[in-house]
């Protein structure tokens, strides 16, 4: 396992871009990250139509004579039940919407659990998925999200090791530590996420990324001396 010092890190996540990254002529789409979180937001785009304005006919000069009057007609007056007509409510698709996805916060595990002795390698491995996928249907379009994590644990003991796998039980142990000293160390997991979204075809980048972070405590213990004839 690769030995590095442990480098206190601080990572930024970048807010929403000015300008939508995927626009066409009925849609404009864009993904970004924002407090840890994936944001989707889409807005229709207007369209523009040319009016073409009918074409009035002059009016011809005629002769007009005043119409003779006629005798007033006789009006009977007839009474009709007043009827109210319902209004009908129209729904109408939203032009814009805006969408939140939350991503999964890894789970740290460590074999053997109770107790690992010292100078016997322990094994590590967290509970996420190695690519969290989604598709979703935002105001009628249809948006990919692929996201990538990638690892940074912390043993405790000024041992850091980077890696894009989360690892896994025995015996297809790929991230092992060895304590040399007994304590209680607090093992620290970075999960980054990284990723790309797909719309209409084009596959492009999602602005920033999310930092997940997990902790776990590890008691070592050391083994007992026996003395043997």
């Amino acid at each position: 396992m690769k030995r590095l010092l442990l480098v206190v890190m601080t990572f930024s996540v970048l807010g929403p871009v000015n300008a939508f990254a995927d626009c066409n002529e009925t849609a404009c789409v864009d993904v970004y990250t924002q407090d840890n979180q994936i944001i989707i937001e889409a807005h229709k785009g207007a369209s523009t139509t040319v009016v073409k304005k009918r074409a009035v006919p002059k009016p011809t000069p005629t002769l007009w004579f005043p119409p003779k009057p006629k005798p007033a007609p006789v009006v009977k007056r007839t009474y009709k039940p007043r009827v109210v007509k319902k209004k009908t409510v129209v729904k109408t698709a939203s032009l814009s919407d805006r969408l939140i996805k939350l991503i999964p916060t890894a789970g740290v595990a460590y074999s053997p659990e109770l107790e690992p002795l010292t100078h016997v390698p322990v094994i590590f491995w967290c509970d996420v998925p190695q690519m969290f996928q989604s598709r979703v249907n935002i105001i009628g379009e249809i948006v990919d999200v692929a996201l990538r994590p990638g690892f940074i644990w912390s043993f405790g003991d000024g041992v850091v090791y980077s890696t894009s796998h989360p690892g896994a039980p025995y015996p297809n142990a790929t991230i092992k530590h060895t304590y040399r000293q007994p304590g209680v160390y607090a093992v620290i997991l970075v999960t980054t996420w990284n990723g790309s979204f797909t719309h209409n075809g084009a596959l492009r980048p999602i602005s920033g990324q999310v930092v997940k972070t997990s902790v776990a405590t590890v008691t070592v213990v050391s083994a007992r001396t026996r003395f043997t004839k």
